[in-house]
């Protein structure tokens, strides 16, 4: 106690401006700096680089300090910065991880350690494989396995949430125990590799011989970590009663495209599976769903299978900014969102209980689903479902690793957390192996993030044209926001998500509704889902069965849907993620159709695409939602309003 306020006293007085309180804290800070910073690089001369760089801001910017008993994250967090920052300007992680676990040290002192005690294949694996990781993977391991610092305390030093340090060292752990595996170590061999790299970068053989690490302090289970975080001003996890956690049999459904490791896309039907979802007793998966602004609104996906039997792995990230997907040390960027590889509709946890059961229904999705009642801006939802023999879902089975046996049994859980910032966050960006090969499979229009479309045809004998904006990611929705001018015969119909009406140019009359009215039914990829799953999901909210078909070979999917005598037959591209066409039928036969057209290059500031202006509103009136489309075939949109309506 006498020693952590001398420590105190040395850092306020240096705060001060005392220049000798200032030059023994220094003295102090370099020597942990220094073993801190060796055990993330191996390199005693970036070593003596970084770690000079850091005192010299601490020295420079000590008075901005708040908390004199927060000092050691707060240099920390300037050390690992300026490390990543390195890597970022001077080298490759990749060639870094090729030649530090070579690099020869000059450190003599390290020469005292127990690292002479190693048989040099066996440093080189370890050696090697720490230099593998990710800056921050390496710094958070160090930091919570070698300096003892507490989540808190980490998730100062990297400026990020304890909820996001507890997942950032779960990732850590099983990114080193991947690497580890490649060589033959068994899943228990993790900790025994974190003990003998302690010992073989420690200073000194008696800072080796105090090198020591039990198992609870490697142990982050999920449960554990979402607890951690309820007083947290970033997360806040609600009780059950009030609906934001949520146990108990939940199987999710979702599965992903079968992707071919050399081609952009490979149909549905006569291609490789990648992980299938619930038709593997055996296997892992895990489903984050994150709503920015709330259910309903756009959804982040990240999701995560694996095959026990072969061990097969992928991951998807579906975040602000592009569509990835992860599988054999390969990356793909797509154009298109993840979708069922049965073509059965995506459903997620903040559904409805009335969409949920009319999809059971109509046998679109029969695999149950648990229904979060969790409502509010960030909130994240949780989906794991693993095969163990043990009750609790803990970290070690969030990457499955080994086959459990034959009485494993299969286990789901939910949670829902609030968290302001996820999207910053480590485990929701592609932090996949630097090694990985990235192959983007995107056109121009997805490139940019957005484009212009034009709409042509005909119903019922009246003309149809029009033009709007499309942003393919959340990011781009935020400064491109979506809009729609249709002209079909006399009536204009425009749709701004702002605000959105029905004009009949004869009259001059209009009519107003919600923004986002007129979207329904069309492609809104921004909002997180594949158009197959929008549409079919459009078509559910208004009680509309549907049907859904694919010529094997065809990157084309068609989704056929009744009501009242009236068809709507969707041709919808897989590969990206738009719908092609929109055909109109009733029972005498065919009335007309939507062509829908995107340019992949935006070379013209024509008043062709100039966004339409907003009207004021009254009371919106209802939003037919997809039965918009209906009413083009029954010509209802040229009769006189009865809602709500302005001169």
């Amino acid at each position: 106690m006498n020693q952590q306020l001398q420590q105190l006293t040395l850092i306020r007085q240096a705060q001060c401006g005392d220049r000798d309180c200032l030059e023994q804290l220094a003295k102090q800070a370099k020597d942990r700096l220094r073993v801190y910073i060796y055990r993330l690089t191996q390199r005693e001369d970036l070593t003596q680089e970084i770690v000079q760089e850091t005192l010299f801001e601490m020295c420079k910017v000590i008075g901005k300090l708040k908390k004199a008993d927060r000092f050691w994250p707060w240099l920390y967090g300037i050390a690992t910065n300026k490390l990543r920052r390195y890597y970022r300007t001077e080298h490759t992680q990749r060639k870094l991880a090729t030649n530090s676990a070579t690099k020869k040290r000059s450190y003599h002192e390290r020469q005292e350690g127990l690292e002479k005690l190693v048989s040099e294949e066996l440093k080189h694996i370890i050696s090697g494989a720490m230099a593998k990781l990710r800056t921050r993977h390496k710094a958070v391991l160090v930091m919570r396995c070698y300096d003892g610092m507490s989540y808190s305390d980490i998730a100062q030093s990297m400026g990020c949430s304890e909820f996001s340090t507890r997942m950032l060292f779960l990732r850590a752990k099983k990114s080193l125990q991947r690497e580890l595996s490649r060589n033959g170590f068994g899943k228990a061999s993790l900790l025994a590799a974190l003990v003998l790299f302690g010992k073989m970068t420690a200073p000194s053989e008696a800072a080796a011989a105090q090198i020591s690490i039990t198992a609870a302090a490697t142990k982050v289970g999920l449960l554990a970590g979402l607890a951690g975080v309820a007083t947290t001003k970033t997360a806040i996890i609600s009780l059950t009663a009030a609906g934001a956690i949520t146990a108990g049999v939940t199987v999710t459904d979702i599965a992903p495209w079968r992707h071919s490791a050399d081609t952009s896309l490979t149909s549905p039907a006569n291609s490789q599976t990648i992980g299938q979802f619930g038709q593997n007793s055996n296997g892992n998966e895990e489903y984050w769903y994150y709503f920015p602004q709330g259910p309903g609104n756009s959804m982040m996906l990240r999701a995560k299978s694996g095959t026990i039997g072969d061990r097969s792995y992928w991951e998807i990230i579906q975040n602000d900014k592009a569509n990835y997907h992860f599988h054999n040390n390969k990356v793909y960027i797509n154009n298109h969102r993840m979708w069922n590889s049965d073509l059965s509709v995506f459903k997620v946890p903040t559904d409805p209980p009335k969409l949920m059961s009319f999809l059971n229904e109509i046998g679109a999705n029969t695999k149950p689903m648990k229904h979060i009642k969790a409502k509010g801006n960030n909130l994240l939802v949780i989906d794991i479902q693993s095969t163990d023999n043990e009750d609790d879902l803990s970290a070690e089975h969030f990457h499955p690793s080994q086959c459990y046996g034959e009485r494993a049994q299969q286990t789901s859980k939910q949670w829902a957390v609030r968290h302001e910032n996820l999207l910053e966050e480590d485990y929701f960006q592609s932090d996949w192996p630097a090694t990985a090969n990235i192959i983007d499979n995107r056109d121009d229009m997805h490139k940019r993030g957005w484009t212009y479309f034009r709409v042509t045809g005909q119903v019922n004998g009246k003309r149809i044209s029009g033009t709007g904006r499309i942003p393919f990611v959340y990011l781009a929705s935020k400064r491109m926001r979506p809009w729609l001018k249709l002209q079909v015969g006399s009536i204009k119909i425009v749709d701004t998500y702002g605000g959105a009406y029905i004009q009949r140019i004869q009259s001059n009359k209009f009519e107003t509704y919600k923004g986002g009215s007129f979207f329904k039914g069309l492609a809104r990829p921004w909002m997180g889902l594949h158009t197959i799953d929008t549409v079919r999901r459009d078509a559910a909210e208004k009680g509309i069965r549907f049907e859904t078909t694919h010529t094997p070979g065809s990157q084309f999917v068609q989704v056929e849907m009744e009501h009242e005598g009236y068809r709507l037959i969707y041709k919808i591209s897989l590969e990206t993620d738009i719908i092609e066409e929109i055909s109109f039928l009733n029972n005498q036969g065919r009335t007309g159709n939507m062509q829908f057209s995107y340019l992949q290059s935006i070379d013209t500031d024509s008043e062709e695409f100039a966004p339409p202006g907003t009207t004021r509103q009254r009371t919106p009136s209802s939003s037919p939602g997809l039965l918009w489309l209906v009413q083009l075939m029954e010509d209802s949109h040229s009769e006189r309003p009865t809602g709500n309506s302005n001169n």
